[in-house]
C-alpha cells in the first residue's frame, strides 16, 4: 500500500510528487505526463504566464523553467511569451528529474474507499492500493458549453481544449464563442491558417491584458504596483503570494472574487493578431443552435434585445472550465456523495487540501474558489505541493485536523465539524512537517 497516490500528472501532480518524494512517502503518480500541454493545445500557442511565474515546484527549487530553457539553448525572459511545446518538455524533464520513478501514463477509472485508504482501478483493470490520495485532474474533466450548444453532435460543435491542431479547419468558416485568451489565440491561429474565422462574444467589448512593467524598476512605482505571477498591482500579489491567507476571507467576498477577478482577458502579445485580422461579433449571445443542411445555424440576442442569425460550418466554444465534484466521474458515488459542495458547487477543502473525504486531498481548479485565482494558474503549483504534502504526512501520523464543512447555504458562519480517523504510519513514511510558515506564493 502506497502513503499516496497522485492522480494527475500535469503541473500540480508533477509538483506535489516531487515535495512527496522529498518527504520519503511511498508514492504513485498516474496520468500522462502534461497531457492538457501536449495533447490538447494547438501548435503555435504560449503560456499567458510570465516564465519566472510559470516554475513547477521542487522543495529546493532546483528544476526550473529557466535552467530547462537554459540548457535547450531556448530564453525565458520577462515579456516575452514560452511556446506551449517548450512548456511541455520542461514538464517532462522536470518529471525525470525530481521525481525517484517514472510515471505511469495508465488512467484510473475508478476511485473507491476500502479499509485504511482507498483502492484505485486503472484502465487496463489493475488495482493500486494508497493510504492517501491527491486528485490533480487538470481541467478537462470541467469543461464547459453554453447551454444553448448543448446535445450537438461534434462534427459540429467541439470545446477549444479538444483541438492538439487546427488544420482540420482550413478553408472552412468557424466562429469561436468567448472572449478570453483561449478564444482568442484559437482565432487567430485559425486566421493565420487561412480559415474564416470570427469571435463571438456576450461582452461589448474585449479586454486586454496590458505589456508587464520591466521587472527593474524604481522602488517608489515596484512599491505602488509589485510584480506577481498573476500580473502586477497589490491586489493580484495578494491573490498570488498569499492564498492561504485568502482562504480566511469571508465566504460571501471569496465567492465574488472567484467570479470575478481576472476574468476573460487577451495576451497583449496577440491583440495586433485579432484585431483587424479577426471578425468581431461582440456583446451577442447564443440563444438556439441547431444543426441544417450540414452547418450550424446560432440564434443569437444583443444585450439590448436585438435577434440575429448566424450560419457557421463549425462553433468552437472557448467558453471555460467548471469545476464540480459531479464532474469528478472516475470517482465512486459513495466518494461523490461525501464531497460536501462549497461556493460554487466546487468540493469544499481545509486550509491543507483535505476534502470532506479523509484522506483525499485536491488540488488545482477544483480548490480555487478556497485559495483564490493563483489555483487557476501554475503560480498556485508551489504553495499547492507544499501545503498539501504538509497534510499528507498529518493525515498519515495521525495529526491531522478536521475539515470545517459550512452546515448551511443560509447561515454563514455555521459549520460542523466533520471526523477526521486517523490512517496508520507507513514505515516509508517521514517524520511530521515542522509548523511555521505557508510556503505561500514562493
Amino acid at each position: 500500500m502506497y502513503d499516496l497516490l497522485v492522480v494527475g500528472s500535469g503541473p500540480y501532480g508533477l509538483s506535489i510528487a516531487a515535495h512527496a518524494a522529498a518527504a520519503g512517502l511511498s508514492l504513485r503518480v498516474q496520468g500522462r505526463p502534461m497531457a492538457s500541454w501536449r495533447d490538447h493545445m494547438p501548435t503555435g500557442m504560449f503560456l499567458k504566464s510570465e516564465p519566472w511565474a510559470s516554475n513547477l515546484s521542487d522543495p529546493s527549487g532546483r528544476w526550473r523553467l529557466d535552467r530547462y530553457c537554459a540548457g535547450q539553448g531556448v530564453g525565458a525572459r520577462h515579456g516575452e511569451p514560452i511556446p506551449v511545446e517548450t512548456f511541455a518538455s520542461y514538464g517532462l524533464w522536470f518529471a525525470r528529474h525530481a521525481l525517484p520513478d517514472d510515471v505511469d501514463e495508465r488512467t484510473v477509472t475508478l476511485l473507491r474507499p476500502r479499509p485504511g485508504g482507498f483502492e484505485a482501478v486503472l484502465e487496463d483493470g489493475e488495482v493500486l492500493h494508497a493510504r492517501t490520495v491527491a486528485l490533480a485532474v487538470g481541467v478537462l474533466p470541467f469543461v464547459r458549453f453554453p447551454e444553448a450548444l448543448h446535445g450537438l453532435d461534434p462534427e459540429y460543435v467541439t470545446h477549444s481544449s479538444h483541438h492538439a491542431e487546427l488544420s482540420r479547419f482550413l478553408d472552412r468558416d468557424v466562429t469561436v464563442v468567448g472572449g478570453g485568451q483561449a478564444a482568442l489565440e484559437t482565432a487567430a491561429l485559425l486566421a493565420e491558417q487561412g480559415t474564416r474565422v470570427r469571435v463571438l462574444a456576450r461582452a461589448d467589448r474585449l479586454c486586454w491584458n496590458d505589456v508587464p512593467p520591466p521587472l527593474e524598476r524604481s522602488w517608489w512605482r515596484s512599491a505602488r504596483s509589485p510584480h506577481s505571477g498573476l500580473g502586477p498591482g497589490w491586489r493580484n500579489w495578494f491573490y498570488a503570494e498569499r492564498p492561504g491567507l485568502y482562504r480566511r476571507l469571508p465566504g460571501t467576498l471569496r465567492s465574488r472574487v472567484a467570479a470575478n477577478a481576472l476574468g476573460p482577458a487577451g495576451a497583449w502579445w496577440v491583440r495586433d493578431r485579432v484585431e483587424g485580422a479577426v471578425e468581431l461579433r461582440l456583446g451577442q449571445e447564443i440563444v438556439r443552435a441547431r444543426e441544417v443542411a450540414g452547418a450550424v445555424h446560432l440564434d443569437t440576442v444583443t444585450g439590448s434585445g436585438v435577434p440575429g442569425l448566424l450560419r457557421t460550418e463549425h462553433v468552437v466554444a472557448a467558453t471555460g472550465f467548471t469545476a464540480t465534484a459531479g464532474r469528478l466521474d472516475m470517482l465512486d458515488e459513495e466518494v461523490r456523495a461525501r464531497l460536501a459542495p462549497g461556493a460554487h458547487e466546487a468540493p469544499t477543502v481545509g486550509p491543507l487540501f483535505e476534502s470532506t473525504v479523509p484522506g483525499l486531498f485536491l488540488a488545482g481548479l477544483m480548490t480555487a474558489p478556497a485559495f483564490g485565482p493563483a489555483m487557476r494558474f501554475v503560480q498556485g503549483a508551489d504553495f499547492t505541493a507544499r501545503t498539501l504534502v504538509r497534510g499528507v504526512r498529518g493525515r498519515l501520523s495521525g495529526s491531522a485536523g478536521q475539515v470545517r464543512v459550512p452546515r448551511g447555504r443560509g447561515r454563514a458562519g455555521a459549520e460542523a465539524q466533520v471526523p477526521a480517523p486517523a490512517h496508520p504510519v507507513s514505515a516509508h513514511t517521514a517524520p511530521p512537517a515542522p509548523t511555521g510558515g505557508s510556503g505561500a506564493g514562493g
